[in-house]
């Protein structure tokens, strides 16, 4: 569901009230003389009060993520070479080495003679490039004008028809064989085309036309009727094409857009295709130019804050322009809109903008009482919109809207990180962009359901793993209130995999760095920004250092309101690279990586004045519900044949206390923090699983690093998190479960997670011990209890006073199947989803958590399936299959509401020998 304050037409305000006004006319008058007369008159008085009656929309941004043509490949015989540049050979892609391997030098790309589409494409950068001595002039020509794809005449009739955002991999099937567990097993490689119709009326004439797109993966170039336009290499920034010199004025436009998505480009599934939201935005020609407003806030507390306000205002026009700019500030409500008066004003000074220039128009206010943004629980994510009009000659040029917050954030060395004056410690995770069984394509609806479960968890801090987010995410973390850690770069010069950003970084660096941190900037969500993670030139010393002071003035002079910092997993503090970041980040060094001593102390010694914090921690691994014996004593280790991981199966031991090479149980990374309290927190290594870099099973699908699985349904370690995170929270959760017929008799460990510091097991009544927490323990463990059927009971305390109780018992047989919507209601939007979880109970309706079942699923009425899933990281079922098996109990069914369709949906579940499930869900008009 669109967020209320986008995709929607910026209106003239003032002749909107011309309109109201002789509406209001027409019905308080019942004589057509007397209401023509009424109107004129209302109209009249409206003109006298306002010099810009009448004016149409002054900005508009339309949504055109509908009616999209797609095909692979290029045409078949045409000779045409539509390279963005000359790669490198390569013979292997590494696949299967470990996460934390070195990266390597970049191989020389020598020429071959054949024209590439780069020189065409470089000056999409311009905007971002500071040094005009620097930016790129496009050659004469039009390559690629004459393939049959991009004439406006082509008939794409026998092309797919597909609605935007499109993932064009995630539909499988899976790639069963061969090295390609980095990237997935899903083939998300390769060249793909789209093309849509535009009509632009003729009373466009004279505006400016621009193409936003919020992701493209990859190497995107635009060809319009005909003429290349532009593109951009890299896979998710954001990036916009200027079309006004190429539409044709009251007819039919025809987009063409050809993307090359290399193998072999990265660590972990990146997806391909229009996988984000495309939208066609209109202006005058004297506008507030891409991402031209900035919004910063100072001097803030529960009394004033000061805002101010830069407007970077660009003449499309053949004459300069005398302007001048009013910023006018709303609250919002709960729901996105604004209410009441504004609360402030700023006038800004006059400007002069010549003719294909722009100008920065700065001014501030101060806001009484401000609502601060902040993170729940104990604060609230309030939000504010300015809404800045732009005047030429008396007349409204532009009206641009800006959502932001009012907070103070502060890194402290001593207390860490401070907002609005609370202490607060990072409960973050680490997230990568694809949402599981919908693949890259960005949703939010299922962004949201993410969000929520973490909340649930105790995540109070998202990293952007490792590449900007989609637009719409980073709303949704404005409006629930996550902290965001925002990043760009996996790879500098030096590549992890062959064929990476690396080829790209050196003429691309700046405009991507510049454009993220415009984009993002007035989210106040986003607190540091990030610059590159575990990249290469940690190896590198001085010259490292060098390139990391460059990146970090780029940042300071987008934004100097925020810190910077940079994923560091090898770097030390003597070492000069940590020196030019504001904020130490480090990945796994903290608690000790590949059995080298954690550097918290050696880091804090050498930067006192830096805040320290675990850019990545744990890297723990699991699969949820499996569950191997026997039970190591230690509290961490690295999972190995029958010590962890089982070498048949390919599942890890769901006791969470197993990690990859690098990393270490929850238990480990919590003692290490507890340590050494001057870290300000840390970023889990993963909220979710996700599609790739399945460590240490590089056969599998998908990760096992996640607190929660792919299919949104929490691990053991869950609960583990929630205990630290929410320590009032009441409750123990005890593993595993307790149906093992073939371990009568046999040690079978039971541990429980809760933020109580004392607790009892019972077996069937039989106490096995009352134990408490040493310092430094974070779980309850019962490592000798033999196995009987029956039932596990725990009783626990904090402080000496009765805590929470809970309790798991052998189950039946599997007898009979339950389906669970999140939500009962959606919209008929074709956007909005609903997830409905599939369970496999007894005849009691107590969960099977064994059980592996065939299901079957069907819908009715105006709704369809668009994935299932089971968590399950060995799972090669392709998403879209309509028969899946349970996965310990559990599966997933997504389902979507037909566009412009309303009404009951009911959803089935069959399995052999089972008795049927359904569910209601109401499909509901937006």
């Amino acid at each position: 569901m669109r967020p209320p304050w986008r995709g929607r037409p910026v209106q003239d305000r003032q002749g909107s009230l011309a309109v109201k006004a002789i509406t209001y006319g027409r019905a308080a008058c019942g004589n057509r003389a007397a209401r023509q007369g009424l109107a004129a008159l209302l109209v009249l008085l409206v003109m006298l009060a306002v010099p810009a009656l009448g004016q149409a929309a002054v900005r508009e941004r339309e949504s055109i993520n509908s009616g999209w043509r797609f095909t692979s490949g290029d045409p078949e015989g045409e000779v045409t070479d539509l390279r963005y540049d000359v790669r490198p050979a390569y013979d292997d892609a590494g696949d299967g080495k470990a996460a934390d391997a070195r990266p390597e030098e970049a191989a020389r790309i020598a020429s071959d003679g054949t024209r590439v589409l780069k020189p065409w494409i470089l000056p999409t950068a311009n905007p971002f490039i500071k040094d005009p001595a620097r930016r790129h002039v496009a050659p004469e020509g039009n390559p690629g004008g004459d393939v049959a794809y991009v004439q406006a005449g082509f008939d794409d009739s026998g092309w797919a028809r597909v609605d935007l955002p499109h993932d064009w991999a995630i539909a499988g099937p899976f790639i069963t064989e061969g090295p390609y567990g980095g990237m997935g097993r899903l083939k998300s490689w390769g060249i793909g085309w789209y093309r849509r119709a535009i009509d632009i009326p003729a009373s466009d004439a004279g505006k400016s036309i621009f193409l936003d797109v919020d992701g493209a993966m990859s190497y995107a170039t635009v060809w319009l009727n005909g003429q290349i336009i532009g593109g951009w290499p890299y896979g998710y920034n954001s990036w916009r094409l200027d079309l006004t010199e190429h539409v044709i004025q009251g007819g039919r436009n025809v987009l063409a857009i050809r993307l090359d998505n290399p193998p072999a480009s990265a660590r972990w599934y990146p997806g391909g295709g229009l996988y984000r939201d495309i939208w066609l935005t209109k202006a005058q020609p004297v506008h507030v130019a891409q991402w031209g407003s900035a919004v910063t806030t100072r001097d803030v507390s529960v009394a004033s804050a000061t805002v101010d306000v830069s407007l970077t205002i660009a003449n499309a026009g053949s004459e300069a322009a005398r302007i001048t700019a009013v910023t006018e500030i709303y609250p919002l409500d709960a729901s996105g809109k604004r209410f009441g008066r504004a609360v402030a004003r700023i006038d800004h000074s006059p400007g002069d903008v010549p003719a294909g220039e722009s100008v920065a128009l700065r001014g501030e206010a101060v806001v009484r009482e401000p609502r601060l943004w902040g993170p729940p629980p104990t604060q609230k994510p309030n939000l504010y919109l300015a809404v800045s009009t732009i005047r030429r000659g008396g007349r409204i040029s532009d009206v641009y809207e800006t959502r932001f917050g009012i907070r103070d954030v502060r890194f402290d060395p001593a207390r860490g990180l401070v907002v609005n004056g609370e202490k607060l410690r990072i409960q973050g995770v680490n997230n990568h962009h694809d949402l599981g069984a919908l693949g890259a394509a960005f949703n939010r609806r299922a962004a949201q359901r993410q969000l929520e479960i973490l909340r649930d968890m105790g995540v109070n801090a998202i990293r952007m793993s490792h590449n900007p987010p989609a637009p719409g995410l980073l709303d949704l973390t404005d409006e629930m209130g996550f902290l965001v850690m925002d990043e760009v770069f996996d790879s500098w010069e030096l590549k992890k995999t062959p064929l990476d950003f690396h080829l790209v970084f050196p003429e691309w660096r700046e405009a991507d760095l510049r454009s993220m941190i415009r984009r993002d900037r007035n989210h106040p969500s986003v607190i540091l920004w990030s610059i590159g993670n575990e990249v290469g030139e940690q190896y590198s010393g001085e010259a490292g250092a060098s390139l990391t002071r460059e990146l970090v003035a780029i940042a300071k002079d987008e934004d100097p309101s925020r810190l910077t910092t940079l994923a560091m997993n090898f770097a030390k503090a003597s070492m000069p690279m940590p020196r030019e970041v504001d904020v130490i980040s480090l990945n796994y060094q903290g608690a000790g990586i590949r059995g080298i001593i954690g550097q918290y102390p050696a880091f804090h010694a050498a930067f006192p004045d830096k805040v320290i914090l675990s850019s990545e921690s744990a890297s723990a691994l699991s699969s949820r519900g499996e569950y191997l014996f026997p039970v190591a004593g230690a509290i961490s280790g690295p999972v190995r044949p029958w010590s962890g991981g089982d070498p048949v199966t390919h599942q890890v031991s769901a006791y969470e206390m197993h990690a990859a090479d690098f990393g270490s149980s929850p238990d480990r990374v919590f003692a290490s923090d507890d340590q050494h309290p001057y870290v300000a927190g840390e970023f889990v290594w993963t909220g979710f699983d996700y599609l790739g870099e399945p460590t240490p099973y590089y056969t599998s699908r998908s990760s096992y690093s996640g607190i929660i699985d792919l299919a949104g349904f929490p691990k053991d370690r869950f609960w583990l998190y929630q205990a630290r995170w929410r320590p009032d929270l009441k409750f123990a959760h005890i593993l595993p479960h307790w149906t093992w017929p073939r371990r009568e008799g046999q040690v079978t460990p039971v541990h429980v997670f809760s933020s109580a510091d004392e607790a009892e097991l019972f077996i069937n009544g039989v106490s096995q011990g009352r134990i408490k927490k040493r310092e430094y323990e974070y779980r309850f463990r019962w490592d000798y209890v033999t196995y009987a059927p029956g039932e596990v009971r725990v009783e626990t305390w904090k402080q000496g006073k009765p805590w929470a109780a809970a309790s798991v018992a052998t189950t039946g047989a599997a007898a009979a199947l339950a389906l669970k919507p999140d939500r009962a209601a959606i919209a008929g939007d074709g956007k909005d989803l609903s997830f409905v979880t599939l369970s496999i109970v007894d005849a009691q309706d107590a969960m099977v958590r064994t059980a592996k079942n065939s299901v079957r699923f069907s819908i009715e009425g105006p709704g369809e399936i668009v994935a299932t899933d089971n968590g399950d990281p060995t799972d090669m079922t392709a998403f879209p299959s309509h028969q899946r098996n349970a996965f310990n109990g559990l599966a997933l069914v997504i389902v979507r509401g037909l566009p412009g369709q309303f009404g009951r949906v009911t959803v089935r579940a069959e399995a052999d020998g089972l008795t049927p499930a359904s569910a209601v869900i109401t499909v509901q008009k937006p």
